[in-house]
């Protein structure tokens, strides 16, 4: 669906420029787009890299375990059936740790690990309401460091980079304490059915 919708824009796009003359700006645009699309995919693959292996170093070394067992009361309150039952504890922690960072791009394999462990016993193909809060959480997480976004910011030259963080951890913040909320909601309601 996404490449039709690509080939719809790229065509009218093109069709565009050569009703109205603008050829050139055209032919201008996709290069310099194209370079620039190669410098943020660099920079955006470094943070990736980086933020991929210090995940791994500290789940190695068990840093990740001791995380799970600061975050025990809070998590075991927000995944009561994974936690009861110890199924994938350390990679929901991974999880949301990755995602407080602010490197959503390792938390989405971790998180894709925690669902598949979790999903083991389970009827397959039935989301329980923990994999279902694990999913929302994944969306609207809180961001102590969006590292991510930083680094966008920063291969933009954007004038204003690091004076974002408070309003991220309003916005952000408020958004995961609304997810909880539902999530608990829907939970209730449908222990109650």
């Amino acid at each position: 669906m996404i490449g039709k919708i690509f080939s719809v824009l790229a065509i009218s796009s093109t069709v565009t420029a050569v009703i109205m003359g603008n050829c050139a700006e055209l032919c201008k645009g996709i290069i310099e787009g194209a370079s620039k699309s190669v410098s943020v995919t660099l920079s955006l693959m470094g943070m990736m890299v980086l933020w991929n292996g210090i995940m791994n170093v500290l789940k190695e070394s068990g840093a990740i375990g001791a995380l799970s067992r600061l975050m025990r009361p809070l998590l075991k309150w927000i995944f009561p059936s994974s936690f009861k039952n110890e199924t994938a504890t350390e990679e929901i922690t991974a999880c949301i740790s990755a995602n407080l960072l602010g490197i959503s791009n390792a938390a989405t394999p971790l998180g894709i690990k925690a669902i598949e462990k979790m999903n083991d016993g389970t009827k397959y193909g039935k989301a329980t309401d923990d994999m279902i809060t694990l999913c929302l959480l994944g969306c609207s997480c809180f961001n102590l460091m969006p590292t991510t976004l930083l680094a966008l910011r920063s291969s933009f030259n954007a004038a204003v980079t690091y004076e974002i963080i408070l309003p991220i951890w309003i916005c952000s913040g408020l958004c995961m304490m609304f997810t909880i909320f539902i999530s608990r909601l829907f939970r209730r309601m449908h222990e109650h059915t």
